[in-house]
C-alpha cells in the first residue's frame, strides 16, 4: 500500500498471502479460474483532501493510503490488528507489515500508519523470510481456501487481490486484480469503494471516531437491511390458542394428541383445557401474571400449556426433576404465584415450596375435579402480550429467564408450519425436555393446521430401536432431533437399515451440524431431508432454516424465516461489510421483551435497533457472517456459553457451584471433545481431594443433570496464563489428551489390565467402552466407572447399542462398574426393565 504520489509513476500495494497475514472473505456466485480488474478514479476533491491533510499533518501521502487499507482490512477481517505486504513501486518485493489499528480517531491510526511506513521503510533491504520470521509469521507462505489482501511475492502469485495507487498527471486511481475464484466483480468493487469511502472520511474529519463510522455504501445497507430479511408474510389476527381454537369448531373428533396408548380428540383435548383455565381464573390468574407448568411430558401437560394461554397467563415450564433449589429460584425470579402441578411428581416441588409460602401448587386432578366450565373462556390476547417464560444457564450463576410474546411465539409457529410443510394430518414427534423452548413447537405447531402431536415416550426415546420403530409405525412425517442424538440414529440405521415412508424432514437443531452427519443420513434415508434450524431462546427460537435434499459444500444456517431480521454487526451495531465476520443480532417481531426481573442484563443483551428506531434489537454472543445468496454461517461464541447436546449452558454457572463445595480452592470446566464420544464437560479444580461422587452429589443438587460434569480432576493448582487467569486452553488440551476419570483411577487401570487379564465378556464391554470414550482399551480396568471416565448419558446409550442391546440403559446406570457390567452379559435372560432416567438424563438431548 506504500504509495508515493509522484507524476507518471506507480507504486503497489500487496498484502502478503503469508500465514498470519490477514484475510479478506471468499464472496463468489460462480468461481471461476481466473483474475480480472477493477479500476476505480478517486474523486478529485478526495485527491486534493488526501494532498492538504497530508501537508498539514507532515506526513506523505503514502501514509494516508496505508491507513485506509490498514481500517478497510480491519473491517473485513473483523481483527484489531492486521497484517499487510508493502512494496514500494511495481516490482518490488512486498515486506510484512503488522500493524495494531487503534480504535479512536483517524488522527491516531495515521500515527500508526507512519510508524509502519517508517518501519517498512527502514527494512526495505531487509530479507523477506527474515524480517517473517521477526513478525512471527511461521506459518506457510500461501492460503488456499480463504485468501488475505493483496499479493504474495511476485505479480503472478497467488495473490487474491492486489491493491495498486497510481498518480498520474494529478490524477490518483485506485486498481485491484483479484481471483475470480474468490471474489467476484461486485466484491471487489465494494472492497475498492471502502477504500475510497475511508479516505473520504479520514480527510473530511481526522478527529472523527473512525471505528463509529461505517464503510458501506448505501446500495449494500439496503442490501443488508431489506433483501437479507426473512420473507415479510402478515400473521393472523388471533393468538396460537385461538386458532387451536378454530380447528376445534372445524373437525372436534379428529385425534389432536397421542401418548402411550392414550389419545385425544380436539374436542376433549380443548375441553379438558378450558377446565383447567378456568380453574387459573378462578384463583385470579390475569393478564400476564406468570403459570408454572409442573408436570412430565404427558397430555395433561399439553392441556395446561393451552390453559395457562387461554387464561391470558405466562407459562413457565419446570421439570419435575429439577433440584429443589433451581425450582425455588427459577418461581422466585419469575414472581410465580400459581403452579400447575401432576400428582405424583411433586417431590422436589413441594420441597421448594417450602420455603415460598405465597406460592399455591393446584394439582391436574383438583382441578379437573372442580365445577367448571368447559366451554372457551374468550380472555382477550393482544399480539404484544407476554406468553411464555423459559429459563437459560445464566453466567453468573443465576439463571436467566428469557421473555417472549404472543406474536413472536406465532410468528414462529408458523414459520415451522411453512418451512416443515405441516398441513392437515400432518404427525410431529415432540421428544424436547419441557425445558427447552423447542417442546413448544413440536407441541403446538400442528394443531394449528389440523394436524397430530405425538408425545414420544421418554423410554422410547433412549431405546433407539424402538424410536425408529414409533417413527413408522405412528406415521410421523415431521422430527426434530439434536446432532448428537440423530447420530445415533443413523449409526443404528446403518446397522439395520429400514425405510421410514411417512418421515418427510428431520429438523436439526441445538448444536453444530456436521457435513459428515448429513453424508451418513443420506446413505441411509437419501429422500428424508434435513432441515438445519438456528436461533435464541430470547428470539423465540429459530430465526433461520437451511433446508437440504442433498450433502452441501459447506453447512451453512440458511437465510432468515418469515418476519425476522437478522445483522452481522460491530460492537457499535454497524453493519459489517458482506461476508466479513462479526456478531449475529436479531431486530422484528421474533425479539423478546428482555429477562425477567433482570434490567441489568437485560440492558446488556436488548438493545434499540439503530436501524428502525422503537424497535427492540437482540445482541447474542454468537459469531457469523453471510454467503452469497444471503445464507448464514456460524463461527463460534464469544463467551463462555456453549451447547452440547443442545443444552445451552454457561460454563461460569457450573464453575460458581464448584466453587461453593467445601474443600475447593480453585476450579474451572473446559468442553473437551473425544474421539467417538462427542463432547463432554469436564471439571478440573485445587485444594483438597474429593471423590468425583461426592462432587457429582454436590453439583447434582443444584445443577440439572445435564450441566454436571463428566469427570473431575485435581491439578495441585490450576495453569495460568500469562495476565494471571486459568488457562482454559491448556486444561482443554489436558481434558482431550489425558484419561478420562480420575488419573489415579487410570493408571491402576493400566496395571490390572497388564496383569491380571479381562475375561470374554469384560473384553466385549472394553472394548465398545474404549471406542466410544476414545481412550486405548489398555486405560480401562474391571474395576473402572463408566461414568467417572467420561460417560455420558448419550454415550450410554450408544454402548447400549454398540452391545447389541444385550444391556439397557439402565443397565448401564445401575452398573457402571465395567467387571459388573459385564456379568449382566454372561447372566441369564431376561427382560429389560424399564428406564427411570429422564429424557434430560438418558440422551441429554432437546429433541
Amino acid at each position: 500500500m506504500g504509495t508515493r504520489v509522484e507524476t507518471d509513476r506507480e507504486f503497489w500495494t500487496r498484502t502478503l498471502t503469508a500465514g498470519g497475514a490477514t484475510t479478506v472473505p471468499r464472496w463468489v456466485r460462480e468461481p471461476v479460474p481466473g483474475t480480472a480488474d477493477h479500476e476505480a478514479p478517486v474523486p478529485d476533491d478526495v485527491t486534493r483532501a488526501v494532498r492538504e491533510l497530508a501537508a498539514r499533518q507532515g506526513l506523505s501521502a503514502d501514509v494516508l493510503l496505508l491507513a485506509a487499507h490498514l481500517k478497510v482490512l480491519a473491517v473485513l477481517s473483523g481483527e484489531p490488528e492486521v497484517v499487510t505486504g508493502h512494496a514500494f513501486g511495481a516490482g518490488a518485493e512486498p515486506l510484512p507489515c503488522r500493524v495494531p489499528v487503534p480504535p479512536g480517531s483517524w488522527a491516531a491510526l495515521l500515527t500508526a500508519a507512519g510508524h509502519a511506513e517508517a518501519r517498512v521503510r527502514a527494512h526495505q533491504d531487509h530479507p523477506v523470510a527474515r524480517l517473517r520470521h521477526e513478525l512471527g509469521l511461521t506459518e506457510p507462505p500461501f492460503e488456499v481456501d480463504w485468501g488475505p489482501l493483496g499479493a504474495a511475492g511476485s505479480p503472478a502469485d497467488d495473490s487474491v487481490l492486489q491493491v495498486r495507487w497510481s498518480d498520474r498527471d494529478g490524477r490518483l486511481t485506485l486498481r485491484l486484480r483479484y481471483r475470480t475464484d474468490v471474489l467476484d466483480a461486485g466484491a471487489a468493487a465494494r472492497v475498492g469503494g471502502y477504500h475510497l469511502t475511508a479516505l473520504r472520511l479520514m480527510t473530511a474529519d481526522p478527529d472523527a471516531d473512525h471505528s463509529r463510522q461505517s464503510l458501506l455504501s448505501p446500495a449494500e445497507l439496503r442490501e443488508q437491511l431489506e433483501e437479507l430479511a426473512g420473507p415479510r408474510r402478515p400473521l393472523p389476527d388471533a393468538r396460537a390458542h385461538e386458532l387451536f381454537e378454530q380447528r376445534v369448531r372445524a373437525h372436534p373428533r379428529a385425534v389432536a394428541a397421542v401418548h402411550g396408548s392414550r389419545e385425544w380428540s380436539y374436542d376433549e383435548l380443548n375441553r379438558r383445557a378450558n377446565r383447567l383455565a378456568r380453574a387459573l381464573l378462578a384463583r385470579g390468574t390475569g393478564r400476564e401474571d406468570v403459570v408454572a407448568v409442573v408436570s412430565e411430558r404427558t397430555l395433561d401437560w399439553l392441556a395446561a400449556v393451552l390453559a395457562v394461554f387461554k387464561a391470558g397467563g405466562v407459562y413457565l415450564p419446570v421439570e419435575p426433576h429439577f433440584p429443589a433449589g433451581r425450582i425455588e429460584a427459577t418461581l422466585s425470579r419469575a414472581g410465580c404465584r400459581l403452579v400447575l402441578a401432576e400428582s405424583g411428581s411433586t417431590g422436589t416441588l413441594d420441597r421448594a415450596l417450602a420455603a415460598l409460602p405465597d406460592v399455591e401448587k393446584l394439582p391436574f386432578d383438583t382441578a379437573y375435579a372442580e365445577p367448571h366450565a368447559d366451554d372457551d373462556p374468550g380472555v382477550r390476547v393482544e399480539p404484544g402480550q407476554l406468553a411464555y417464560i423459559y429459563f437459560t444457564s445464566g453466567s453468573t450463576g443465576e439463571p436467566k429467564g428469557a421473555m417472549c410474546e404472543h406474536a413472536g411465539m406465532l410468528n414462529h409457529l408458523h414459520a415451522k408450519i411453512d418451512d416443515l410443510a405441516i398441513g392437515e394430518g400432518t404427525v410431529v414427534a415432540q421428544t424436547a425436555p419441557q425445558c427447552f423452548d423447542i417442546s413448544l413447537w413440536q407441541l403446538v405447531a400442528p394443531l394449528l393446521v389440523g394436524g397430530r402431536t405425538l408425545l414420544v415416550e421418554q423410554d422410547v426415546i433412549t431405546d433407539v430401536a424402538r424410536f425408529t420403530d414409533t417413527l413408522e409405525h405412528a406415521r410421523v412425517g415431521v422430527a426434530q432431533l439434536v446432532p448428537s442424538y440423530l447420530e445415533v440414529v443413523v449409526s443404528f440405521l446403518e446397522q439395520h437399515p429400514r425405510t421410514l415412508p411417512d418421515l418427510r424432514c428431520v429438523s436439526v437443531t441445538g448444536e453444530a451440524l456436521k457435513r459428515e452427519l448429513v453424508q451418513r443420513w443420506f446413505a441411509v434415508q437419501p429422500g428424508i431431508a434435513l432441515l438445519n434450524a438456528y436461533g435464541l431462546t430470547e428470539t423465540s427460537d429459530d430465526t433461520n432454516h437451511e433446508l437440504l435434499r442433498a450433502v452441501p459444500d459447506r453447512i451453512l444456517l440458511g437465510r432468515a424465516v418469515n418476519n425476522a431480521r437478522v445483522h452481522v454487526v460491530d460492537e457499535h451495531l454497524s453493519l459489517v461489510p458482506l461476508g466479513a465476520p462479526g456478531l449475529i443480532a436479531f431486530s422484528g417481531v421474533c425479539v423478546g421483551r428482555g429477562y425477567v426481573n433482570d434490567p441489568e442484563r437485560t440492558r446488556e443483551a436488548y438493545r434499540t435497533d439503530p436501524y428502525r428506531p422503537g424497535e427492540r434489537l437482540y445482541l447474542g454472543g454468537d459469531w457469523g457472517r453471510w454467503h452469497p445468496g444471503g445464507k448464514l454461517e456460524f463461527l463460534g461464541r464469544r463467551d463462555s456459553q456453549v451447547k452440547i447436546r443442545g443444552f445451552r449452558i454457561e460454563i461460569g454457572e457450573i464453575e460458581n457451584c464448584l466453587l461453593r463445595v467445601a474443600g475447593v480452592r480453585d476450579g474451572a470446566v473446559v468442553v473437551a471433545e473425544r474421539s467417538g464420544g462427542g463432547k463432554q464437560l469436564i471439571a478440573f479444580y485445587s485444594g483438597s481431594p474429593q471423590q468425583p461422587e461426592a462432587l457429582r452429589a454436590a453439583l447434582g443438587a443444584a445443577l440439572p443433570a445435564y450441566m454436571v460434569p463428566s469427570a473431575f480432576h485435581r491439578q495441585d493448582s490450576l495453569p495460568l496464563t500469562a495476565n494471571g487467569k486459568i488457562d482454559k486452553k491448556a486444561l482443554t488440551r489436558l481434558a482431550e489428551t489425558a484419561p478420562t476419570g480420575d488419573p489415579h483411577r487410570a493408571a491402576a487401570a493400566m496395571d490390572r489390565a497388564a496383569g491380571d487379564g479381562l475375561g470374554a465378556s469384560e473384553r466385549r464391554v472394553a472394548a465398545a467402552w474404549a471406542e466410544l470414550l476414545g481412550v486405548p482399551e489398555t486405560q480401562i480396568g474391571r474395576t473402572d466407572h463408566f461414568f467417572d471416565s467420561g460417560g455420558t448419558s448419550l454415550t450410554a446409550v450408544k454402548l447400549s447399542l454398540a452391545l447389541d442391546r444385550a444391556v439397557s440403559l439402565k443397565d448401564i446406570t445401575r452398573n457402571p462398574v465395567l467387571a459388573d457390567l459385564a456379568a449382566l452379559l454372561d447372566g441369564p435372560a431376561r427382560q429389560r426393565p424399564e428406564p427411570v432416567l429422564t429424557l434430560a438424563e438418558a440422551t441429554g438431548t432437546p429433541s
